[in-house]
């Protein structure tokens, strides 16, 4: 399929064909949400912990002795029924990350390209570069183009005058294309990609 090239002044630049195998694979949400889960679970940091019975400070004495005091028999003041005792099973450090096959997480990038190329929200520049890191002149030419919420995906380098000046837009954002993940993808509501892009995704994902 073709697809119109233009530049960040708005102005036409040509055409380019995007592969069917890449560009125009069935849409399946199913896939997609896999794919999200799998990208948000492994980011996810696994830090959270509660003290068990042997980390509790304090003394194993007992607390107090065992009959004719009115109350129930205690062994250890440490005991989870005990103010300040310990928790049991509470979240313990670990990995949150679940097993995803490699042929799933490319069908998954190839869905999502083919998702926003669908919709209409695909759109292919010849460059992304700016002369200077000016944050109201990419503001500028992203208005122009009608574009809002924007996920940039650039060749191997990305420019550092575009990156820097994206970094301050609370929605767009500027990745290489080995960046290129689905959760972004879909996060943003256009996707912006290079002709170097293009050729890059194409040719990692045939």
């Amino acid at each position: 399929m073709k697809i119109d090239v233009t530049t960040l002044e708005n102005k036409k630049s040509g055409s380019v064909e995007l592969a069917d195998g890449v560009f125009g694979v069935p849409v399946r949400s199913d896939i997609l949400h896999r794919m999200v889960n799998w990208q948000l679970a492994k980011r996810r940091a696994g830090t959270h912990k509660t003290k068990g019975v042997s980390e509790i400070s304090g003394t194993t004495a007992k607390p107090f002795k065992q009959k004719g005091t009115g109350r129930a028999r205690q062994g250890t003041s440490r005991a989870t029924q005990m103010r300040g005792g310990a928790t049991v099973f509470g979240p313990v450090v670990r990995s949150h990350a679940i097993d995803l096959p490699k042929k799933v997480r490319r069908l998954a990038l190839k869905t999502a390209l083919s998702s926003k190329q669908a919709e209409g929200k695909l759109v292919v520049v010849d460059a992304a570069a700016l002369k200077e890191a000016k944050t109201s002149a990419l503001a500028g030419k992203l208005k122009a183009m009608g574009l809002q919420s924007v996920l940039v995906i650039d060749g191997p380098e990305v420019d550092q005058n575009m990156r820097k000046a994206a970094a301050n837009l609370p929605m767009v954002d500027v990745l290489p294309q080995q960046g290129a993940n689905v959760y972004d993808i879909l996060r943003h509501d256009t996707l912006v990609l290079t002709k170097a892009a293009v050729e890059h995704l194409e040719a990692r994902l045939k």
